[in-house]
């Protein structure tokens, strides 16, 4: 069994990314139960038993890919998503390599359909199982698919269609990212560009509070956040850092998409390079006693201004 990396109470990886992630990635302790028994067996239902499917798991292999269960170990070619919207999305979608899903009867029989039509191997277990495999903290409702990450995409590759863009300066909770794709899928954001370090996995955390939207907006991981900024003026987005600490407000800016709207991490806010790749430092209007949200609420804020006083390139 692979060994686990520490992690913060906000989910910040404490090691690089690298094939051998801790399991607490995932939502959970990954450890393989200390008497393993069979997955659930239900030869008269409508889907196959996971002990049919799993024949051919050899477990006197001296490294197993798989735990007992017949779930895959975590590495950086396996993603782990959960629950019923996450997981209905992935289907639902098609732009994913799927290995394997692993569910209830109860959920499987809610997302027949979507199984139905998808390219994936069906393995019903119990709930247990699930909770087990993610952690008593993980809300599963039934469903962990185990699938291939996303193609990935290079800034000049950005699919120009609502002209905006947001770039992620080393925020590490993946709740709060979760939901700012969450957000960025309802603005139909072009792509949330993000570093390969210093950054949550995409993947378990991260897709269950992004509730889908990972298959929506493409996610860029680049190495140098700096020189990701330089291109992306190169390409000719106007670069906008938000700042509570800005003289000027966002409202007060004059701005023309493409655009790209360059938030904190809570607490330290934009580093020092990212602040001088920036063409505007702007901060948002708050009237009230409190200057400074979640980051994820000011970026839903600041996507309302954004998409209101400004329109794509013609």
């Amino acid at each position: 069994m692979t060994s686990r990396k520490s992690q913060g109470p906000s989910g910040h990886r404490a090691g690089e990314r690298s094939g051998g992630r801790g399991a607490d990635r995932y939502g959970g302790d990954a450890r393989p139960p200390a008497k393993p028994r069979p997955l659930h067996q239900n030869p008269a239902g409508p889907f196959p038993a996971a002990g049919e499917a799993k024949n051919q798991v050899k477990t006197h292999a001296p490294k197993p890919a798989r735990f007992a269960a017949g779930f895959r170990r975590p590495s950086s070619d396996v993603v782990i998503i959960y629950g019923f919207h996450p997981v209905s999305e992935v289907l639902r979608s098609k732009k994913r390599k799927l290995l394997d899903l692993f569910s209830t009867e109860q959920a499987a029989e809610r997302l027949k359909d979507e199984i139905a039509a998808a390219d994936v191997t069906l393995h019903l277990v119990q709930a247990e199982e699930l909770t087990r495999r993610l952690g008593g903290d993980a809300v599963h409702q039934g469903l962990l698919l185990e699938a291939r990450p996303l193609a990935p995409l290079r800034l000049d590759e950005i699919p120009v269609q609502s002209g905006i863009v947001l770039v992620l300066d080393q925020i590490t909770d993946p709740h709060n990212v979760g939901a700012i794709l969450r957000t960025a899928a309802a603005y139909a954001v072009d792509a949330v560009v993000t570093t390969e370090r210093h950054a949550p996995e995409l993947s378990g955390v991260l897709a269950k509070a992004a509730s889908g939207a990972l298959e929506h907006v493409p996610v860029i991981e680049i190495v140098n956040l700096a020189r990701g900024l330089e291109e992306l003026g190169d390409l000719g987005y106007q670069r906008i850092g938000l700042d509570s600490e800005a003289p000027q407000l966002l409202q007060a800016v004059a701005l023309a998409r493409p655009v790209a709207l360059v938030l904190g991490a809570e607490g330290k806010g934009l580093r020092r390079l990212t602040r001088e790749n920036c063409d505007q430092l702007v901060r948002l209007d708050l009237p009230g006693p409190i200057k400074s949200l979640n980051v994820s609420n000011a970026c839903a804020i600041a996507l309302t201004l954004v998409s209101g006083v400004t329109a794509p390139k013609q």
